[in-house]
């Protein structure tokens, strides 16, 4: 990251990403290819990198995922408070997932490593080289999002989600989606920073639940606050109900579903 904010990047990749190469429709000179620069080969490398997810990160217990800005500097209040909310997390014997990137995800993954806990970084291949932070302890490098994104939420229990830009938003609307639609279920959303997510927050009961595009009830789906201490305690008690629905009889938890 540089002195203005700008987002730290290495040089620009040769040649389109994975996922640019995923989204480009084929001209009609293309058309016929290889095999192995065709889309039913790259299904094959897609199944591959779900794979290697599920395999590597069959491991995590109660992950808990940070978002946020990549151009937050170490100097930043919001940077100093996810180190704390990570490290919280982190003694409590939660494992702390991250884009793996700088920002928000290093600050993250270094309060992971003052907690003493896991400290996992999950890459991204952009235009532009991003590194893995220091702070991380188990990397992967993903080629595709939508790989990357089930990942997330797949051995997650819970978001917490700092200011951030259009990847941050991308990521937090997505969990609200599957939470809302029921396919993920006590799954805690936690807003850091009051300040910053006011006019979406204002404007998601003033405009989108006030001309019924929403639910009122969806707005109780997330939670806000600016005290690290207080996400911590949003995460845990979620872990600690989705224990005690494990330990119900399998026909009680059924009905509750039912209702």
């Amino acid at each position: 990251m540089s002195s203005d904010g700008e987002r730290r990047s290495g040089p620009r990749r040769l040649g389109p990403t994975e996922d640019e190469r995923l989204f480009s429709v084929p001209l009609p000179r293309e058309r016929e290819r290889r095999f192995t620069s065709s889309d039913p080969w790259r299904v094959l490398r897609i199944m591959g990198e779900f794979v290697e997810g599920f395999d590597t990160l069959a491991g995590v217990s109660s992950g808990v995922t940070f978002f946020g800005s990549a151009r937050t500097l170490p100097d930043d209040p919001y940077y100093k408070a996810a180190t704390e909310t990570a490290r919280l997390l982190s003694a409590a014997g939660f494992s702390i997932i991250t884009g793996g990137g700088p920002g928000i995800m290093e600050a993250a993954n270094r309060g992971a490593s003052l907690g003493g806990g896991p400290s996992i970084g999950l890459n991204i291949e952009l235009p532009f080289e991003q590194g893995t932070n220091e702070f991380v302890d188990t990397a992967m490098h993903f080629h595709y999002f939508f790989v990357r994104k089930l990942m997330f939420v797949k051995y997650s229990i819970g978001f917490v989600v700092y200011p951030g830009g259009l990847g941050t938003l991308d990521e937090l609307f997505e969990a609200l989606t599957l939470i809302q639609t029921g396919k993920i279920k006590h799954f805690p959303v936690v807003l850091f920073g009051s300040a910053y997510w006011r006019g979406l927050t204002e404007w998601l009961r003033q405009t989108v639940a006030a001309e019924r595009k929403i639910n009122a009830s969806d707005l109780d789906i997330f939670h806000v606050t600016d005290d690290p201490q207080d996400a911590a305690a949003e995460v845990t008690r979620a872990r600690e109900k989705l224990l005690a629905l494990q330990q119900e009889p399998l026909e009680t938890a059924s009905n509750r579903e039912l209702l």
